[in-house]
């Protein structure tokens, strides 16, 4: 009876987890296809965060760096590498107002993230201007 109810307390917060992007993700290169990495989104000071926990591609070195970012990031291990900062609840469903970072060329681009199928996916969506590009990432944990 009590870990009936202990279960029956713990649902709510689960379907929660569910909803948003914190979590470990497998990211999906834009072919659909290659699996390139492991993010992992934590929310720290309220707003979310992205690190790199593991690189999934074999062509990627295991002790890459970031060479061509720019900022505090610079030269700094991919595998760690805070890749998404700033980000917010935008109480829609949806959480923005951050920055997210492609390692491979060292830029920035604004972001917008979207748990989506019931939160087994997210919509990882990076913005220059009114031009944007959509990677879906898939939930590991």
């Amino acid at each position: 009876m009590k870990s009936l109810f202990a279960a029956a307390l713990l649902l709510p917060a689960l379907a929660f987890a569910q909803n948003t992007p914190v979590g470990l993700w497998k990211t999906i290169d834009d072919d659909g296809k290659t699996a390139k990495s492991l993010v992992r989104i934590s929310e720290q000071g309220g707003t979310l965060v992205g690190n790199i926990d593991r690189l999934l591609d074999p062509k990627d070195p295991a002790d890459a760096r970031c060479d061509k970012c720019s900022d505090d990031r610079k030269d700094r291990p991919v595998v760690g590498l805070q890749i998404i900062r700033g980000v917010k609840s935008e109480g829609d469903g949806t959480w923005g107002g951050g920055e997210v970072l492609d390692p491979n060329n060292g830029k920035t681009y604004r972001t917008r993230l979207k748990p989506v199928d019931g939160g087994k996916k997210l919509e990882m969506r990076g913005y220059i201007g009114p031009f944007y590009r959509t990677q879906t990432w898939i939930r590991v944990e």
